[in-house]
């Protein structure tokens, strides 16, 4: 099987589990203002992914020339490979957060009922876990398959650097006495650095 294969069964694997495991969540509580903006940004989001993805397959690039070729952002199997097991290391990683979180869980910016600080597991090495490996499956998407995933995993950041804001905000609403020193002693998205 070639890389860019296996990369679309990780991401389909990906959003199949995230279906299975939404339907387990405890209840909404409340949610930031403005979400429905969000979810419609996220939807043109996914058809502008689509699109791209789409014109890359049936021969876009290839008639671009030399623009083209700078679409193709890997340099041979091995890199390939590579991102591949960034890949399945991010989705892992998600996954276990996602896992590790339960119940709790929701669409970003969202609180549930009855809704508990989870500060151990991946939680312990980052605030916002989920968010790290679904970026890291996206850069290692990136050397396999091509820069398109680069975009992505820009638009990503800005949005899960925002997302991210937004929850802390709800969460130390939530729990004032434990979330700004549970903020304090991890990073939000990357280990030891941001």
């Amino acid at each position: 099987m070639r890389a860019p294969w296996v990369i679309v069964c990780l991401w389909g694997a990906f959003a199949l589990g995230w279906l299975i495991f939404a339907q387990f969540n405890k209840k909404a509580n409340r949610s930031a203002p403005g979400l429905r903006r969000i979810w419609q940004l996220r939807v043109a989001i996914l058809i502008a992914a689509l699109v791209l993805l789409w014109y890359r397959r049936h021969g876009g690039a290839r008639g671009l020339g030399s623009a083209g070729h700078l679409l193709a952002l890997h340099g041979g199997a091995a890199v390939q490979w590579l991102g591949v097991g960034l890949s399945l290391i991010g989705i892992g990683f998600a996954f276990w957060a996602r896992v590790h979180i339960g119940r709790n869980w929701g669409i970003p910016m969202s609180l549930r009922q009855d809704h508990e600080l989870v500060t151990s597991g991946p939680y312990a090495y980052v605030r916002h876990p989920i968010y790290t490996g679904i970026m890291l499956a996206q850069i290692g998407s990136a050397l396999a398959v091509g820069v398109v995933w680069l975009v992505a995993f820009a638009i990503a950041f800005v949005y899960f650097v925002f997302s991210a804001r937004t929850e802390e905000k709800m969460m130390v609403a939530q729990f004032p006495a434990a979330y700004p020193a549970y903020r304090h002693r991890t990073k939000m998205l990357i280990p030891f650095v941001f």
